[in-house]
């Protein structure tokens, strides 16, 4: 547990590491050296039209991050007088207690201390649980996370391209990236701002497959009207329209949400909660 309660402080952390590296690395880097172009006016520059494509995806991704550490679970536990274990939780699961507002699938997680609706999974990385407060805003963190990390991939690409004078016409060209990099680095023919750069484009990969993966995963589950909670415990779930699913998670306005970072608005449990 105390293992746990670690990395649920130190995963945060170093997402915002990464995330302050490569803003970093695109506005003064990337930006300034691969997208120079004189024959084209200053409005329409690919400096420009990068720059703002790559703000778009950062804003969202932090935006919706942010989102999902404010919109914290109910706490529930407070009117049940959970204690500081879970035994209690696990009668009012089964049936034995009726709190009256509990969805299926409720749970109580030990390091949030709190019960929350719809429980999908505790995310390290948000440091927060994931239910229905904040699974659309999850979802958008995760996509926009996926697509910023596959910007700077391709910024990242193009400035090594460039600084190295490498073709990655050949797709194993970025497979044999590393292992000639490294020898490069130590033998001294290559600046350790190159090494570094060639490091984070396989940090860039592997989140944004990691996000991308994650992404699809979640959106099969909204679409089957499960949790991964639920099907880690293989709870039966009532077979519902797949549009009534995603209108649960995402509600009628969803392409706001699409575009800029909100809280679920619209959403069913939202409604239910005015109620």
């Amino acid at each position: 547990m105390l293992v746990l309660r670690l990395l649920n402080v130190v995963a945060p952390a170093y997402f915002l590491c990464i995330s302050l590296v490569t803003f970093v690395l695109q506005i003064f880097l990337f930006i300034p050296s691969m997208f120079r172009d004189p024959s084209t006016t200053p409005l329409f520059s690919p400096a420009l039209l990068h720059g703002a494509l790559f703000l778009f995806l950062s804003a969202n991704a932090l935006g919706n991050y942010v989102l999902v550490i404010q919109s914290s679970p109910e706490d529930l536990g407070k009117g049940l007088n959970l204690g500081k274990g879970a035994e209690v939780v696990a009668d009012w699961l089964d049936g034995s207690r009726s709190p009256g507002s509990a969805l299926p699938s409720t749970h109580f997680c030990r390091l949030c201390a709190r019960v929350t609706q719809r429980h999908d999974h505790h995310c390290f990385f948000t440091g927060n649980c994931i239910g229905s407060r904040n699974m659309r805003n999850f979802i958008m963190f995760c996509l926009y996370t996926s697509l910023a990390c596959l910007d700077s991939l391709v910024a990242g690409m193009a400035y090594i391209s460039a600084a190295l004078s490498v073709s990655f016409a050949n797709p194993l060209a970025f497979l044999t990236l590393l292992p000639h990099s490294i020898s490069q680095f130590f033998s001294g023919a290559l600046l350790s701002s190159e090494m570094f750069v060639i490091l984070m484009l396989y940090l860039w990969l592997g989140i944004g497959l990691a996000c991308a993966g994650f992404c699809c995963h979640q959106m099969l589950l909204i679409l089957r009207g499960q949790t991964r909670y639920q099907v880690r415990k293989g709870m039966v779930v009532r077979p519902r329209p797949w549009r009534e699913n995603l209108q649960e998670v995402f509600g009628k306005r969803w392409l706001l949400g699409l575009l800029i970072p909100v809280l679920n608005v619209g959403s069913d449990y939202r409604r239910q909660k005015e109620k």
